[in-house]
């Protein structure tokens, strides 16, 4: 499962694992921070879904990993024959960011949990039929 998001006003294609780097956020390393300016979620089950302009309740949840500074980017700016020229420097501040997990409604049941819901609702669909089958066999033994 993918998702798009926005911050810092950039536009991200992420998934669960991925480590990039963002400009930066409040947060200290190891800290866990929320997404949830999500746009499109895909890859799951069906047709991806597009927020309009946010898919609803969707989160993406990741993890500070380290603050830092980009490369020094060098400004200059001349303008021929007027002797102006001005040099400037920038470092931009990032932060690297480890996407945890993706959550399509805000909350993600683990695993085992889901697997045991599951179970729950073949068993609450079979438990209909028993019910009915019990009842015939009674009314026949009248």
């Amino acid at each position: 499962m993918y998702a798009v998001i926005r911050t810092g006003g950039k536009q991200y294609r992420v998934a669960a694992d991925d480590v990039f780097d963002i400009e930066r956020i409040s947060g200290e390393p190891g800290e866990k921070v929320e997404f949830t300016d999500v746009l499109l979620l895909g890859g799951g089950e069906g047709e991806p879904q597009i927020g309009a302009p946010l898919v609803a309740g969707a989160v993406v949840a990741a993890e500070v990993v380290e603050h830092h500074r980009g490369e020094k980017i060098i400004i200059f700016k001349k303008k021929r024959r007027q002797n102006y020229r001005r040099k400037r420097g920038h470092r931009q501040e990032l932060t690297t960011v480890r996407i945890v997990d993706i959550l399509a409604n805000g909350e993600k049941q683990p695993k085992k949990q889901a697997k045991a819901k599951a179970a729950e609702g073949e068993s609450a669909e079979k438990a209909p039929k028993a019910k009915k089958a019990k009842a015939e066999a009674a009314k026949t033994e009248e």
